[in-house]
């Protein structure tokens, strides 16, 4: 599999270190990746993290605007200035830095949630609220499309 799925939670050690899930150090060695690149979401009290395919993603928003355009620059302080590449001990775990940590909101515990090219890390509790209210969202748009082309799908709620 080269898609980060699924959501694992996990507690930070003594040493302030947590391991990555297995399956998500696995998509990341498949990327040509020995690090992992995080940075603060620029949408949500979350980092946003992941490996190649993160720092192309970035790239390509950037190239999006001209040379020295300030919309370039802003993003580009927004997103690589921000970015921390985290190094991967042997045993699969990182060091979240003060910073990606206090921006998350965590303490002692994490949760990964793949979101297919790179997963964003929360702090378990942010992440249920953000997990309900992002369902809530689906389903009114669900709703909302099934009601503007007559094709609902499932009624099951």
């Amino acid at each position: 599999m080269d898609r980060f799925v699924s959501t694992y939670t996990m507690r930070l050690d003594a040493k302030g270190r947590v391991s990555i899930p297995a399956p998500y150090r696995a998509v990341l060695a498949k990327d040509g990746t020995d690090g992992l690149y995080c940075h603060p979401s620029l949408a949500e009290p979350a980092l946003d993290a992941g490996g190649n395919r993160l720092i192309g993603e970035i790239d390509a928003l950037i190239d999006r605007y001209p040379p020295y355009s300030e919309e370039r620059e802003e993003l580009a302080a927004a997103l690589y200035g921000t970015s921390e590449t985290l190094r991967i001990d042997p045993e699969g775990r990182v060091v979240l830095t003060e910073t990606l940590k206090a921006h998350a909101g965590i303490t002692d515990q994490v949760a990964f949630v793949g979101l297919g090219h790179k997963f964003r890390i929360w702090e378990p509790e942010r992440l249920k609220t953000h997990l309900a209210e992002a369902t809530q969202r689906v389903r009114e748009l669900r709703r909302a499309i099934g009601s503007r082309t007559g094709n609902l799908g499932s009624s099951a709620e």
